[in-house]
């Protein structure tokens, strides 16, 4: 599905079905390096299970086109605070008024930092593979700003707890690590220091956790290298009403190391507002 977000193309995945508005509506946003496809295995579950679904394509990334940067050039979004912006334009485009919000990683922060800035829409939030602050380390900045190939080889070990996760997806032949490597690389240059970068400046990550009002559920891999358990539980803490799912053994890759499990709690955590 296609929108246009602040006079931009904008893609967003539907789950494998035609939007419709009217349904509650979960929004996906993925983290650094990525793009809707990291959720494939939960959007079509809920697009078949009653859901609107919108997993976006944040600007440069995927199918999006970039948007216009101070110095004249197209490109990603440079932080946090104006990502948190663009979901909410990107609801006004969909016509949706409030909608569920999930972030991995980077993407935990926009959906934050959205709930914060925009209260009114959204309706629950859901973090996963989330902390505060979210620094990067300098080898890794240096990877990305240097040679992107090593700072891909140094994601794929720091996200994955295992080589192969069981059952590993869905269906045999899947490779974890080599999907997540393709997907890294099919990405425009440059868009990882952007990401990086991003995510190293935030510094409203305690303020925005403050301010939400929504229903919380922090989803964590407990043995999440990237953003370890602890940092995730202290982040979650300071959001009002909240709850913590720790996926054991699991890495930062939650969404295909344990997608079975990320499911049914994003399932669980959004079925039970359609019921109070």
């Amino acid at each position: 599905m296609e929108l246009i977000v602040q006079g931009r193309r904008a893609y967003a995945y539907t789950g494998g079905k035609p939007f419709d508005p009217r349904l509650p509506c979960v929004v996906f946003i993925h983290g650094a390096q990525h793009d809707h496809s990291v959720w494939g295995l939960q959007t079509r579950w809920l697009a078949h299970h009653g859901h609107g679904v919108l997993a976006f394509d944040l600007p440069a990334h995927g199918r999006s086109e970039g948007v216009l940067r101070d110095d004249g050039t197209y490109g990603p979004l440079a932080d946090i605070e104006t990502a948190a912006d663009w979901i909410a334009a990107a609801l006004d485009a969909a016509g949706v008024v409030r909608a569920f919000v999930v972030g991995h990683s980077m993407g935990s922060l926009i959906a934050l930092e959205t709930a914060a800035r925009h209260p009114a829409r959204v309706a629950r939030l859901a973090l996963v593979g989330s902390a505060y602050p979210m620094k990067v380390s300098d080898a890794l900045l240096d990877a990305a700003r240097n040679d992107e190939p090593r700072a891909y080889a140094m994601i794929n070990a720091w996200s994955h707890a295992t080589i192969a996760a069981k059952p590993s997806a869905p269906a045999p032949g899947f490779w974890l690590h080599g999907a997540n490597l393709r997907l890294m690389e099919r990405q425009h240059p440059g868009v990882l220091l952007n990401d990086f970068t991003a995510c190293n400046a935030y510094a409203h990550g305690e303020e925005a956790a403050a301010a939400v009002r929504c229903p919380t559920l922090a989803v964590l891999g407990g043995a999440d290298l990237m953003t370890p358990v602890k940092a995730g539980r202290a982040l979650a803490g300071k959001i009002e009403d909240h709850q913590i799912e720790v996926v054991p053994g699991c890495g930062h890759a939650i969404m295909s190391e344990a997608p079975d499990a990320l499911r049914e709690a994003l399932a669980a955590f959004f079925m039970a507002a359609q019921t109070a």
